[in-house]
């Protein structure tokens, strides 16, 4: 449904004290490091196109997920 469509009349009014409770938690920059990829293992990430880092980097939280239970 596009924004357009919604009906913001029914929508119920934000108690202001609701904004003292809330906190902003930015995530933590992630770490630049230089580390040796086989050529073919990089190759395939890169082939899959942009956000290959992030790919990598979601593949070794898995493996630490994995080893960890």
């Amino acid at each position: 449904m596009p924004d357009n469509e919604i009906d913001l009349g029914e929508a119920p009014e934000i108690d202001p004290r609701v904004f003292k409770r809330m906190e902003v938690r930015l995530p933590k920059p992630k770490e630049l490091v230089s580390i040796r990829i086989d050529p073919d293992v990089l190759g395939w990430f890169r082939k899959q196109g942009r956000g290959y880092q992030t790919r990598i980097n979601a593949v070794l939280r898995s493996y630490i997920e994995a080893q960890s239970r």
